[in-house]
């Protein structure tokens, strides 16, 4: 895909012919990224930096368009074939500080993806202070000529119990035309989202996207547990975009590289295809992020997982408690089994903040947690602990044993957020603790599951010495990722659940490590479809993890409803199971068994909305995944309305129209025999297929009810 190509006064030294982009370089070494048949003048340099003394040329709210950026010119690059994948080195050098650039451009052939990450070192004889260095740039993606004003703007909204909530605006919309021609510049100004504190998803995702009339599609990804930025907007009559990690303004990071030292960007990704938009360009991405994980046992098997917490025990774990909730989720299907928060709480005042030793609760388990442990083996499952290894409660004894350099430091107090301290795991007091509870729970106790759970926002980060708190939050997150790593290492067959507060740290820089993603702690099962529909944009369908609570005083319609939001996903399964009447558990036990059936598909199926992505009040819900095999389809209908702080059904007027059929249009099955089964529950309404029109027609006469379906093709006789 790489070749020295003379293009007019331009020559091209890389190409990705899936993407349509190349890198070109100009007469004087200047090196830009975007598509070949684009004016040059509306493309970005490959690498924007500003630094202290180095700011911009333009100055305004953009990142883009730095002196630094400007100056940078070509040395040479290199190409290197790794499997399937090709990985190229362009290098770069600023003659006025010194500053040298290694941008790693990564892809596979026959795929719509491209890895960036940049490495910068300092060759001058004087310290150089970083404030921001893009990760990825791309210019020229559309132009007046070339469609600019029909791309529509995509980005998601992430927030506790309200995640993956994905807008829309025409592109117009955001970045005005302001009659450049009048003045001779451009704006100021350019759309960006970012995000704030160390959780990294607590504001945003870290992805967004640029669509346009005729399907194509531009999706893009930053790869960073600690800060991150995206902005696009118009250049030289032609849109841009620019992916960054931490910066100065947003995150308080700075990084000051002395005479031969040198940093390196968090990785992003640009995906792009040719026609069907985001559907398309999502199972790019996941097809991109089953990639670059970590490989593990459970990447294939996909357990069922029953967790104590959501809305059954909700922290106060006992043997008592949990002996009978042990029996029947192991009798419903569970291969796995979650003591959540509480296990370790032996504090009269509460154990929010004194947690940190992460010992059990005599008190709560007579005889031993390990009697409780054993008891989940022999009903056939995996014990697992949940744990929020990077806090320290501030009465617990850790706070005052541990060195003051093994935690968060501000202006040389320690951080304190809602009763905790936040460990530092750069400092070999930090990770040791936490080597030794880890290795006591799983080495020791047979704990093969943990839940990692996150539940604070430190804010900006830690300044040990002299670095900026944006520096050290980074700094720790890369040794947070790097201990990850070495648990798995040491015990290979532990399963990491990535929690996040439900899904407030759900990035895939800890993606790439951890075997799950939490992605809610959203206890209204009417509330849950728009998550859960939306999941998959954030993580693959494999990893995404949505609870499912049945309880013994809800209708059968409502217990099918909870257990469909989880069925195209990772099951977590929760409430009281043991309470239940015979027909109750029949329907739960059922729908675990169909997820077992079907669960060897998700591992490798494409994510698609027929409705689009969902919004948080629509009505008709809709989330498919494709096989190789088949397609399936989770269906929500939801009616409700809010009532004293209360989630009722809606009481419908008497012109108000009620809907109680659906239609999707399914292009990739147009034309084909389809036999359609509902899977979830056995009992719901079918659904009729019109293959010549390729569409669907799916009944769902009560509100507040769900169902799974799958369509296969068949054969015409």
């Amino acid at each position: 895909m790489t070749a020295d190509v003379g293009t007019g006064a331009n020559t091209r030294i890389w190409s990705h012919p899936d993407l349509g982009l190349d890198a070109l370089v100009d007469a004087t070494g200047s090196v830009r990224l975007g598509r070949p048949d684009q004016n040059w003048a509306g493309l970005v340099p490959l690498v924007e930096v500003t630094a202290t003394g180095h700011g911009r040329m333009w100055s305004g709210e953009r990142f883009i368009e730095t002196a630094i950026g400007d100056r940078l010119t070509y040395r040479a690059h290199e190409t290197v074939q790794d499997g399937g994948r090709e990985r190229t080195t362009i290098r770069l050098a600023d003659p006025a500080t010194g500053l040298a650039a290694e941008v790693t451009l990564e892809s596979s052939s026959g795929t719509g993806f491209l890895r960036s990450q940049v490495r910068l070192v300092n060759e001058g004889s004087t310290p150089l202070r970083l404030e921001s260095v893009s990760t990825l740039t791309l210019g020229g993606i559309a132009d007046a000529d070339g469609g600019l004003d029909s791309l529509t703007l995509h980005w998601a909204d992430n927030d506790w119990l309200a995640e993956c909530r994905w807008r829309q605006a025409a592109f117009r919309d955001q970045v005005v035309p302001l009659s450049r021609s009048a003045h001779g510049h451009e704006g100021r100004g350019c759309f960006e989202r970012y995000s704030q504190g160390s959780w990294s998803t607590g504001r945003h995702l870290p992805l967004g996207a640029l669509t346009d009339r005729e399907g194509r599609a531009w999706l893009w990804q930053i790869e960073s547990s600690a800060g991150w930025r995206f902005e696009t907007g118009e250049r030289e009559g032609a849109t841009y975009v620019a992916l960054f990690g931490p910066d100065d303004a947003h995150h308080q990071w700075n990084h000051t590289l002395g005479p031969g030292e040198g940093f390196t960007t968090v990785p992003a990704v640009l995906v792009r295809t040719e026609t069907g938009g985001l559907d398309a360009a999502f199972g790019e991405l996941t097809d991109y992020r089953r990639g670059i994980r970590r490989d593990h046992p459970d990447r294939r098997a996909l357990p069922v997982i029953y967790n104590d917490y959501m809305n059954t025990l909700m922290g106060d774990p006992t043997t008592e408690k949990l002996m009978p909730l042990i029996e029947a989720a192991g009798a419903a299907g569970a291969e796995v089994f979650v003591i959540d928060a509480g296990w370790y709480d032996d504090d009269a005042q509460g154990w929010w903040d004194a947690v940190g030793a992460w010992e059990p609760a005599l008190n709560r388990f007579p005889g031993g947690i390990q009697r409780v442990l054993d008891a989940i083996r022999q009903h056939g499952m995996t014990p697992g602990l949940w744990l929020e290894p990077e806090v320290v409660g501030v009465r617990s004894p850790l706070a005052r044993t541990l060195p003051p350099e093994a935690f968060f430091r501000r202006g040389g107090l320690r951080v304190t957020e809602h009763g905790r301290h936040h460990l530092d795991l750069r400092h070999p007091a930090a990770r040791a603790h936490l080597d030794e509870v880890v290795d006591r729970l799983v080495g020791e106790w047979g704990v093969g599951y943990l839940k990692l759970d996150y539940n604070i926002n430190s804010g900006p980060g830690t300044e040990n010495g002299t670095e900026s708190a944006g520096a050290g939050l980074l700094g720790h997150h890369r040794a947070h990722l790097d201990w990850m790593n070495s648990l798995l290492d040491r015990h290979p067959r532990l399963v990491l659940e990535n929690c996040g507060s439900g899904g407030l740290r759900m990035d895939y820089a800890q993606l790439a490590v951890a075997q799950l993603q939490s992605t809610s702690d959203q206890q209204d099962p009417l509330r849950y479809p728009p998550i859960a529909a939306a999941a998959a944009t954030a993580a693959t369908p494999e990893q995404a993890a949505v609870w499912a609570y049945p309880q013994p005083d809800q209708s059968l319609d409502e217990i099918a409803f909870t257990l469909t939001s989880a069925l195209l996903g990772r099951v977590h399964l929760s409430g009281f199971l043991n309470l239940m009447s015979d027909e109750q558990f029949d329907l739960v036990r059922s729908a675990i068994s169909v997820y077992k059936d079907i669960r060897p598909e998700i591992s490798g199926a494409h994510p698609f909305w027929p409705l689009g992505l969902p919004a948080w009040e629509d009505t008709w819900i809709v989330h498919g995944l494709r096989s190789q095999d088949s397609t399936y389809l989770a269906v929500w209908r939801r009616e409700y309305r809010e009532s004293g702080g209360e989630t009722v059904p809606s009481r419908h007027g008497q012109n108000e129209p009620v809907y109680d059929q659906c239609t999707l249009t399914l292009p990739h099955l147009r034309g084909a025999p389809v036999q359609t089964t509902v899977l979830h529950p056995a009992t719901a309404d079918a659904a009729e297929w019109d293959a010549a029109n390729g569409k669907l027609t799916v009944s769902l006469p009560r509100a507040n009810t769900a169902v799974l379906l799958r369509l296969s093709s068949v054969s015409p006789q």
